[in-house]
């Protein structure tokens, strides 16, 4: 599909990957909204782009209703949709207090996944009501979903519980999405990121940064956040990614520690 001219939302658009996102599908010609629980991140970002920044919870089905409303009064209704949004948090299932944090795990699973779930549902329920595009000859889309896992849905560290779960869970979502949108012409991607140099890495002493830059092969670093929205704008322009979960890493494969 074509980037220029279209509508797209992004969640977790205030930094990091969800920032880096937005800027390449507005670069691209995309009318952007970004979505994010930080007001102030949020408008920041979509100042820079000459975007539309709404405040949204993404674990909240009318939160997300709103601002998908807000964002097609402004830009039209969104053929495009990418889903940034997430949280970290580490816990052993049983650590040196006992059994995980339910509420912490519940935490994760709830902004990663269910809201992952919830904007693409609503987002691809838009999307089924417009008209179909031309791609070629042979091919129709009406839109493309783009949702965020982590190689740690098959490479989880030990204290990665929480977060693995919920990165395995979108990467599972991919393909019965894909299957069932496919009726309505609505593509749906997994981009699986390895380890990219995003604000959570900044707070990281430089030990343990040292340490996981040593496990990178080539190239031989932490991955650019442009490099993640560039991946974005690829999948989006080759009608046939549908349904698949790409790794985005340099070749790393997390060893059990």
């Amino acid at each position: 599909m074509q980037i220029s001219g279209h509508a797209a939302v992004v969640t977790g658009g205030a930094s990091g990957l969800g920032q880096a996102t937005a800027r390449a599908l507005a670069e691209a010609g995309a009318r952007v909204t970004v979505l994010d629980v930080n007001a102030e991140g949020v408008r920041a970002t979509a100042a820079e782009i000459g975007g539309l920044g709404v405040v949204c919870d993404v674990t909240s089905a009318d939160s997300v209703k709103a601002a998908l409303d807000e964002a097609a009064a402004a830009h039209g209704p969104a053929r495009l949709c990418v889903n940034c949004a997430g949280i970290v948090a580490g816990g052993r299932v049983v650590g040196k207090d006992g059994p995980h944090d339910l509420e912490t795990f519940s935490r994760v699973i709830s902004i990663n996944l269910i809201g992952t779930f919830n904007v693409m549902s609503q987002a691809a329920a838009a999307m089924a009501a417009l008209d179909p595009l031309p791609v070629d000859a042979d091919t129709q889309e009406r839109g493309v979903i783009v949702n965020t896992g982590s190689i740690a849905a098959t490479d989880g560290q030990i204290g990665q519980a929480a977060y693995a779960a919920s990165k395995g869970g979108v990467a599972a979502l991919t393909l019965p999405a894909a299957r069932e949108l496919a009726r309505v012409g609505v593509r749906v991607m997994c981009i699986a990121p390895g380890l990219f140099q995003t604000p959570l890495f900044d707070s990281f002493p430089p030990d343990l940064y040292d340490a996981l830059i040593s496990k990178t092969l080539h190239p031989h670093r932490l991955g650019k956040p442009e490099e993640f929205g560039h991946m974005v704008r690829s999948l989006i322009e080759n009608p046939m990614m549908n349904g698949s979960v790409v790794r985005l890493d340099g070749a790393l494969r997390m060893e059990p520690k």
